[in-house]
């Protein structure tokens, strides 16, 4: 399983990079591994308001629909419009162009609170 090094981690298996004040999320290697073929995004508003561990999008797969929750407190101020075009660039490139959205930070010190690689593939392990 593919769990980049310079990335942070959720429990619930979403990915976060920081860019500024900026975070771009995504959902793990693992996570579109388990859901299988993702047939539909359902992207968060812009410029929405979310709290750490609040559900703000959702994927849909053959198998399953999952909710994608905010990492951190924040607003949402891009979402990657081409993911529903092609739903499944996040199962070919969940740490490329399968991100589903950025948030911009209420707090920087939030991000402490998230998984380093190791501590997520002891997670998954």
């Amino acid at each position: 399983m593919n769990v980049p090094d310079d990335l942070r981690y959720t429990e619930s298996h979403e990915w976060i990079k920081r860019e500024g004040d900026n975070v771009r999320v995504g959902i793990t290697d693992h996570a579109q591994s388990e859901l299988t073929d993702v047939v539909y995004v359902e992207l968060p508003k812009m410029d929405r308001q979310a709290n750490a561990k609040e559900a703000i999008a959702v994927v849909e797969s053959v198998k399953a629909a999952s909710d994608i929750y905010a990492p951190v407190k924040g607003t949402v101020v891009e979402v990657n419009k081409a993911l529903e075009a092609d739903p499944g660039l996040i199962n070919r490139e969940p740490y490329g162009q399968g991100w589903i959205f950025v948030l911009k930070l209420d707090n920087a010190d939030d991000l402490k609170q998230l998984k380093d690689a190791e501590a997520y593939e002891k997670q998954i392990g």
